[in-house]
């Protein structure tokens, strides 16, 4: 619970934490108003309840889609968070968690690893990854206001999911990600790169396009130029499958 950022205002919600042994609830309190303007839309609660169904195959989805059955590509995103020993890391739209295990090698049973999801089918389908994993913890929470203290992580990562953030929420979340980062430490987002296959490709194109034409059309021509509205500093590298990169951010932007 030390994590956990507070707030005294009129409009109080429920944030749900689970670990290795139990669902645990905490009244959490944020600026008023913040609940009718980004958890109580429509739309975002048929995504949520999209993801909550979609949870039974995600897992099956993805190895078939990248051919990463052994999860080489989010150990690959582990190897390159520079954490250590004791470290706190947080992963963003976490859906069923597979990042979550190689963060925790990383950091080792004195660290603490949180993914952050809003769909609650996602978190219960990956609480069998953390059984065993006590300092492992999800939360369900909207990534456009991150229910964590400032300066509270030693890195952020995503993994294949930041495309499919909406409007300003994408926007919000890169504020909240360089808010919850220590000076200097990186926020790492792995996406898929421009397939070559021409099947593969459209398909990429349709869930840019589930953005907005307008958006979708600024993350594939400016992605870098996004990016570096929130950080100093954005390298990318590519994985070694070639089939998504890695775009490494740090510092804060203008």
């Amino acid at each position: 619970e030390f994590f956990l950022r507070y707030h005294l205002s009129e409009t109080v919600i429920t944030l749900l934490i689970i670990n290795a042994s139990t669902f645990e609830r905490y009244q959490y309190f944020t600026p008023t108003g913040y609940l009718q303007r980004t958890t109580a839309t429509t739309m975002k609660r048929f995504r949520q309840k999209y993801y909550d169904y979609f949870s039974r195959i995600y897992d099956r989805f993805v190895a078939l889609h990248s051919t990463d059955r052994a999860l080489s590509l989010r150990y690959f995103l582990a190897d390159n968070t520079g954490l250590k020993k004791g470290d706190k890391v947080l992963d963003i739209c976490t859906g069923t968690g597979s990042t979550l295990i190689p963060l925790k090698e990383k950091v080792q049973a004195q660290g603490l690893v949180a993914g952050v999801d809003f769909s609650i089918g996602m978190l219960k389908a990956g609480r069998s990854r953390i059984s065993e994993n006590g300092s492992i913890f999800l939360v369900l929470a909207d990534v456009a206001y991150l229910p964590f203290k400032k300066e509270a992580f030693h890195a952020v990562t995503c993994s294949h999911a930041f495309y499919e953030l909406k409007g300003e929420t994408q926007n919000n979340c890169l504020q909240e990600i360089r808010r919850v980062l220590k000076p200097g430490s990186p926020f790492l987002m792995m996406e898929h790169d421009v397939p070559k296959n021409l099947f593969i490709r459209m398909l990429f194109y349709l869930r840019l396009l589930s953005m907005g034409p307008k958006k979708a059309l600024e993350i594939v021509r400016h992605e870098r130029e996004l990016l570096m509205r929130y950080f100093r500093s954005v390298e990318k590298m590519y994985t070694p499958t070639g089939r998504s990169k890695v775009m490494i951010c740090r510092g804060r932007g203008t």
